[in-house]
């Protein structure tokens, strides 16, 4: 009897241990807004950091027109969604244009200041209509997006959980804009605003930013929607900028570490990975430093907007620090930049090449 007595007791005190840990480690939940290139790349492995974390419950994940066309992007993402066997997350199409800049204005802005770079949907070399998909190697998807806009997503999703999502940005902040200027609660009902995006002063032979440090894609990209979202009342916010993302790199080494493991996200980032002139893990290094912030080791916090006049700086990043800022209501930004490599990279390659975790159970 005695030796029964201890076996239940024991039982119990393991279901109790186990319960303890589950609630102790209560899931994240995230809206992820992202420019979806694909296949592969920063958008795409950016968004399957977040989806392979236990820790994380992707609420949905909502498409805004930057890297590609919205179309396309809303395809690809369905698509690597299937690879890796989690279809039950949502894919909401949200701005197929910016706000207020326009392709054909930007060419007539580039004959007098110079050309960009990346331009990205609008990059000449790989320019197709809105409507077109491009190239789709790894197939085209089966499911379909969900019949609603990202604005309005995003305001539901908010409200049903009031103060417990951050929203995470790795695209231009379209979408993020249309949603505070429909709901004024939108902004405050979120947990935090998580980014990619500026530039300050990277330190970098990159040619994209050696005479122009602070023109940045995605704030650039759609100037007017970052300034409305950076003067919304959110309660936190952190920005991960160029100077941060200049200091990683995607390496053959990496791709083939994680070729090495056999969950789906490992065999999609083994084939869909694209090695570029400087390949920095932009939007990954967003996404894993909310997972886990220690593989930050330097922060600062800056007031930020974006410069709004039609010169030669429209869409630049605009800083300050809070003896020397003007009177706008602008949210203080908690702004990374420096890292410990080697623990990123060492994340990187773990959670991509760790199993997928199922969709979260009913309750």
């Amino acid at each position: 009897m005695n030796i029964k007595l201890n076996r239940l007791w024991c039982t119990s005190a393991l279901l109790l241990a186990s319960c303890l840990i589950c609630w102790s480690q209560e899931t994240r939940k995230i809206l992820i807004d992202q420019d979806g290139a694909g296949p592969g790349g920063t958008d795409q492995q950016s968004m399957l950091l977040l989806i392979q974390s236990p820790q994380t419950q992707v609420l949905g994940l909502t498409m805004v027109t930057g890297d590609q066309w919205l179309k396309a992007e809303v395809a690809h993402t369905l698509r690597m969604l299937e690879l890796v066997g989690r279809t039950d997350i949502p894919v909401v199409p949200g701005a197929e244009y910016p706000l207020v800049r326009r392709k054909a204005e930007t060419e007539l802005w580039e004959q007098q200041y110079g050309s960009f770079l990346w331009l990205g949907a609008w990059t000449p070399r790989f320019y197709h209509p809105a409507d077109d998909l491009g190239e789709m190697p790894e197939g085209k998807p089966t499911g379909k997006p969900l019949d609603e806009d990202a604005a309005h997503f995003l305001i539901r999703m908010v409200h049903r959980f009031p103060g417990e999502i951050t929203i995470y940005e790795g695209g231009p902040m379209t979408n993020l804009a249309l949603a505070v200027s429909i709901d004024p609660e939108f902004a405050g009902l979120a947990k935090e605003l998580v980014f990619m995006g500026a530039g300050l002063s990277p330190e970098t032979t990159d040619p994209e930013f050696i005479n122009t440090p602070r023109r940045e894609f995605n704030l650039w990209f759609d100037p007017e929607a970052a300034h409305i979202v950076l003067h919304a009342p959110w309660r936190k916010v952190v920005c991960t900028p160029v100077d941060i993302s200049v200091k990683t790199r995607l390496t053959p080494e990496l791709i083939n570490r994680i070729k090495a493991g056999d969950s789906p996200a490992a065999r999609y980032v083994g084939q869909y990975a694209r090695l570029h002139q400087n390949n920095y893990l932009w939007d990954e290094l967003a996404a894993a430093a909310w997972l886990d912030p220690s593989i930050i080791t330097k922060t600062e916090t800056h007031f930020m907007d974006v410069d709004l006049d039609r010169g030669a700086n429209y869409g630049n990043t605009l800083t300050w620090s809070d003896q020397d800022r003007p009177k706008l209501e602008v949210k203080p930004v908690e702004i990374q930049f420096d890292l410990n490599t080697e623990k990123f990279y060492k994340m990187f390659v773990e959670m991509l090449t760790g199993p997928t975790p199922g969709p979260p159970s009913p309750r």
